[in-house]
């Protein structure tokens, strides 16, 4: 299964297209604001407003074998934790050798602009590339799941 965090992530039609490829079945959890898909190897959830229930969503239902697609930290180390590989929307695999460090990071970079009110942005932009690599990593990884 993949499971994608969709409230804000810039590749879902890209999971679809190569998921469809597959056969592989996608399972989009959102809070809203959603259009569902008419492809039938995708469901779309919709889960409660609230914080993080996404989040708890997918990862009360990811384990071995199944890919989640976030860019949230704390969600990517939940389902590492429970056995799933996690692709970030630029194509970076979240593991259990680095997820810890960017956990670690993330949590700097927080109190970095806590201490900070004048501190802005930061973050890059998505860009072609980003979305070439993790169309990248998601073939190659549906492709090894198959050989198993």
């Amino acid at each position: 299964m993949i499971y994608v965090d969709g409230d804000a992530c810039p590749v879902k039609a890209e999971v679809e297209r190569v998921a469809t490829r597959h056969r592989h079945p996608v399972t989009i959890v959102a809070n809203g604001g959603l259009r569902p898909s008419a492809n039938p190897l995708v469901e779309t959830v919709f889960v409660p407003d609230g914080p993080d229930e996404a989040d708890k969503w997918i990862a009360d239902r990811c384990g071995p074998g199944d890919v989640v697609v976030t860019g949230d930290i704390p969600l990517a180390a939940r389902c590492v934790e429970a056995g799933a590989l996690v692709l970030k929307p630029n194509g970076e695999a979240l593991t259990a050798r680095n997820v810890g460090q960017a956990l670690a990071t993330r949590d700097l970079m927080t109190d970095l602009r806590a201490a900070d009110p004048f501190r802005q942005g930061g973050g890059k932009g998505f860009t072609k590339a980003d979305r070439s690599r993790f169309l990248d990593a998601l073939e190659r990884q549906l492709r090894m799941s198959q050989i198993r």
